[in-house]
Order: structure tokens, then C-alpha cells, then sequence
């Protein structure tokens, strides 16, 4: 029962998730680099800072002694966020040329495969011992390559969606649609995102004592969004300046309006680790889908990324194999997150 709890909790939390890009349609008259900086503010720091807060149980010690306590963790955990966020940026523009939900399933698919395989690999090579949660048993593995045939079916249906439609009937659908220049990005995006669950397993040991399990990882998310977000502030700021766009930070009229879209995109972008590190706390009796948590999160984004691609009519006109194609890759992608603890139960 704590394992169909801990998979549901992930599940919501992919679901706020893929979201998030939801609100940000709402934002009124702000160049992107503007609405981008702002709602990084929120899913980068102040959400995060709150969830690392929470995790603290409040016996004297801090957040700040807590990284200083675990100094080299600390760094590794904020470089390889530094390499999530270029992903981050590339992420952004896999779904200008894409769209939301074939953009977010190549990418994250490339994130959720990587995301489980690197760390094990990586950990060692850097002198770290590997965490319960880091083992590839064979059904991690298998669970993986399933999560990838998901993905790859459901890039199959983007694929056929390219071929069939117009280029009029492309534009209305996504309006900067380029299928082979997003395929590159959302593979690039797809690599470097996979750096979050790297700096995460680095981050591991950095725990309150006494902390919930529920709420252990928190404080690691942190560093990791902290990193990505120095990336891309430092991006967007670059964008202010060679745009001239300063004059949207001054447009105080917009600022009800298009600062509670940022922070609700915000609040529904971390919900997605938040949700992690909730579902991993109901978890903790399976070292096999510890390993496999990861993802979980990732197949479940693109499972309901793929639903608001849906009804935001981005695959408005396919014909009906694509449309098959798309459903069988979804299928498949719910699958994946069961089938690894259905091989530990059948001994594999």
C-alpha cells in the first residue's frame, strides 16, 4: 500500500509539472527572458529554500551549517545543477520548435534514462560511494529500456505528425515548429537535464539528522536548482541586456498579473521534486524502485505533457495512426513505472 502511495504522490507532482508551462501563457506584454528570470525566482529559490526549511526538524542546526558540514557535496551538487540549467534552457526552446508535447517527451525521455544511469556511473569515477538508491539491478535496466521504447514510439508519432500535416497546419499548431532543429535541442536539453538526478545522488549524504524521510532530499534539491538557476539568471540578464528589455521589470501595472502566473508556474514546476521526495519517503521498502524514482518522474512528465499537448490541439489533424502511435507510447510509458517492481516480485 506505502508503494501505490509513494507512485501517486510522484504521479501528482509530474502532473504539476507538466503544468507549469500552462500559466505561463497568461503573462502579459514581458519579453521571455523576463517572465523566465521571474518564475526562476520562485521554482529555482524560494520554493525550493521552503522545501529545505521544512525538511529541517529543528534541533539547533541550520541550513547554512548543514552545507558547510558536507562541503564538497555541497559543490558537486551545485555544478551539476549548473549543467541542469543549460538543459534547462534548451528545454524551453525543444518546446518552442516541438511544441509542449512532443518537445517534453523527447527531452525528458533523454533526462529520465540518463537520470538513472549516469549516477552509478559517475559516483565511483569521482571517489563516492554509491547510495541503496543507486543500484541498476536488472530490472532498473529493463525498466529503462522500456521507459526509452515509450519514448521512442511517442517520437515516432512526432515523427508521422511532421510528414502528414501542412506546413499552415504545422504553424497553427506550434507556432515555430522545426522538427529536425528540435530534435537536436530536445536531445541536448534531454543530456544536460539528466545532470539534476546527478547532483541529487552527489548530494545524497546532505540530511538533517532526524529529518523526515520524506522530506530527507530537500535540502540536496536546493543546491541543485540553486546551480541552475545562477545559469539561467545569468542567460536571461544577458538576454535584458541585449534585447533592451530592462523596461519590462518597470511595468508595475503588469506586476499582479504576471508575477502570481510566474509564481503559480513556479510553485507547479517544484511540485515535481517536492512530489519526489515525498514518494521516495513511501518508498524506502523497495530498493528497486528507489533506483528507478527518477524515472518514474520523468515518464509520468511526459505521460501528461502528452494529455496537455491534447488538449491544447497541438496534435489537432494527425491522422489516426499517429494518433494510435501516440497512445501506444503512453501506454507504454505507464507500464514502465510498475514493470521494475513487478520483476523484483518475479525474482528478476
Amino acid at each position: 500500500m506505502e508503494i501505490l502511495i509513494g507512485l501517486i504522490i510522484i504521479a501528482v507532482g509530474a502532473f504539476c509539472q507538466s503544468s507549469s508551462y500552462v500559466p505561463i501563457n497568461k503573462i502579459k506584454e514581458w519579453k521571455w527572458e523576463s517572465f523566465w528570470l521571474t518564475q526562476g525566482v520562485f521554482a529555482y529559490l524560494l520554493f525550493p529554500l521552503l522545501g529545505a526549511l521544512i525538511a529541517n526538524p529543528g534541533q539547533g542546526e541550520s541550513l547554512f551549517s548543514l552545507y558547510a558540514a558536507h562541503g564538497s557535496d555541497t559543490l558537486y551538487a551545485i555544478f551539476f545543477g549548473m549543467l541542469w540549467g543549460v538543459g534547462g534552457l534548451t528545454f524551453g526552446l525543444s518546446m518552442r520548435y516541438l511544441g509542449i508535447a512532443l518537445g517534453q517527451s523527447l527531452a525528458l525521455g533523454t533526462c529520465a534514462a540518463l537520470g538513472v544511469i549516469l549516477p552509478p556511473v559517475i559516483k565511483p569515477l569521482m571517489g563516492k560511494a554509491l547510495a541503496e538508491g543507486d543500484q541498476l539491478t536488472t530490472a532498473v535496466i529493463v525498466g529503462v529500456i522500456v521507459t526509452l521504447l515509450g519514448i521512442a514510439v511517442i517520437g515516432l508519432a512526432g515523427a508521422m505528425k511532421s510528414k502528414s500535416l501542412s506546413e499552415e497546419e504545422k504553424k497553427e499548431a506550434v507556432k515555430d515548429f522545426n522538427f529536425p532543429k528540435g530534435i537536436l535541442i530536445a536531445l541536448l536539453a534531454g543530456f544536460m537535464s539528466g545532470c539534476f538526478a546527478i547532483g541529487l545522488s552527489m548530494a545524497e549524504p546532505i540530511k538533517f539528522q532526524g529529518s523526515k524521510e520524506i522530506f530527507a532530499t530537500l535540502p540536496a534539491t536546493l543546491l541543485v536548482t540553486f546551480g541552475g538557476f545562477l545559469v539561467n539568471a545569468a542567460y536571461c540578464l544577458f538576454q535584458n541586456a541585449k534585447n533592451k528589455s530592462w523596461s519590462d521589470y518597470g511595468k508595475t501595472s503588469l506586476y499582479a498579473n504576471n508575477i502570481a502566473f510566474c509564481a503559480l508556474a513556479g510553485l507547479l514546476w517544484y511540485s515535481q521534486f517536492f512530489g519526489l521526495s515525498l514518494g521516495k519517503g513511501f518508498l524506502k521498502d523497495s530498493t528497486t524502485l528507489l533506483a528507478f524514482s527518477w524515472c518514474i518522474l520523468m515518464a509520468l512528465n511526459v505521460t501528461f505533457s502528452n494529455v496537455w499537448g491534447i488538449l491544447l490541439k497541438e496534435w489537432k489533424g494527425c491522422n489516426r495512426n499517429t494518433i494510435i502511435s501516440l497512445v501506444v507510447g503512453l501506454i507504454i510509458l505507464v507500464f514502465s513505472c510498475f514493470l521494475p517492481q513487478l520483476l523484483r516480485n518475479a525474482g528478476v
